[in-house]
């Protein structure tokens, strides 16, 4: 087959996006979860990629997706024309005086921590608009990295890779379940709880991969394989109707079930034998936002 002419071969951004999501990730199916893309799409999306640059690209297998040697140059150019991308918006928007400032916040923190920040913010830069997105903590991160947000909220247990970053706060996951089920309506259940072995057993509804709370849970139960998901949902509040409707058990944030266990809508499950603790943290690329200092201080403030 003959080459393409350059001009045709010309790859739009979303697949460029796609190619360093996943050489960032390590799998496709995990950076079209960070891009809220469906597999068979970002799979369409990749071939036609490979088939506009007349060479393979991603090698997949069962232990994730790897460049290609044509792979490897393709996301080292892929980087340069995102970035290149990123800064003619900028330049364009300061040279219309906008000055944007752009979150991306997980869930967890969007759902509790946001209000403060946000307030704080307006406060601290009257007059300087800012735009705020919400996606799991994969998507966050991959969001700061490429330069799509100055600024990043996550939740986690360790530090992300090549990023700056500040913890902002400390939280607990807890199990939940529904007050009709079994664990709920066994008294020694609900005093002694369960260990690791048994939650790890345990059929949960759980949030979409890339979820931080999800690689949390995974985590600490390590090295227990999970059982097959229950429910796979994409957002805290399904997540809690979910369990409350009697779907079964979920690992939550306490800052996010609070109100539920408050108000016997769920039954928190002692878990026995791990640690269900992780960090809250703000992550940027390169130097640190000064101008958002103020903001990010009475966000830790409001945590004390």
């Amino acid at each position: 087959m003959p080459a393409l002419p350059v001009h045709a071969a010309r790859p739009d951004l979303d697949a460029l996006e796609l190619l360093v999501a996943v050489g960032d990730l390590g799998s496709l199916s995990a950076a079209a979860g960070a891009l809220g893309i469906a597999q068979p799409n970002a799979s369409r999306t990749l071939s036609r990629l490979e088939r506009r640059l007349g060479a393979r690209l991603i090698d997949r297998g069962s232990r994730g997706s790897e460049p290609t040697a044509a792979g490897r140059v393709a996301l080292e150019h892929a980087r340069r024309v995102l970035d290149a991308t990123d800064d003619l918006v900028e330049q364009v928007r300061t040279a219309a005086g906008e000055g944007r400032v752009r979150i991306i916040a997980s869930q967890t923190v969007a759902e509790r921590l946001m209000p403060v920040f946000l307030a704080a913010l307006a406060a601290d830069l009257p007059g300087v608009p800012a735009s705020f997105e919400v996606d799991n903590s994969s998507g966050v991160l991959a969001a700061v990295r490429r330069g799509r947000a100055d600024i990043g909220f996550v939740e986690g247990a360790e530090e992300p890779a090549g990023l700056g970053s500040l913890v902002i706060g400390r939280d607990r996951l807890v199990a939940v379940v529904a007050p009709t089920h079994a664990w709920a309506r066994d008294p020694q259940r609900r005093r002694d709880g369960v260990d690791a072995a048994q939650l790890a057993a345990t059929p949960l509804v759980v949030r979409e991969e890339g979820s931080g709370t999800r690689e949390v849970l995974r985590q600490a139960l390590a090295p227990r394989p999970l059982a097959e998901p229950a429910l796979v949902l994409h957002s805290n509040a399904a997540v809690r109707t979910a369990v409350a409707g009697g779907a079964g058990p979920a690992v939550l944030s306490e800052l996010i079930v609070d109100a539920d266990l408050r108000e016997g809508t769920l039954v928190s499950i002692p878990v026995r034998g791990v640690a269900l603790h992780r960090l809250l943290r703000v992550v940027w690329n390169g130097p640190r936002p000064a101008r958002l200092d103020g903001a990010l201080q009475a966000l830790l403030d409001a945590q004390r």
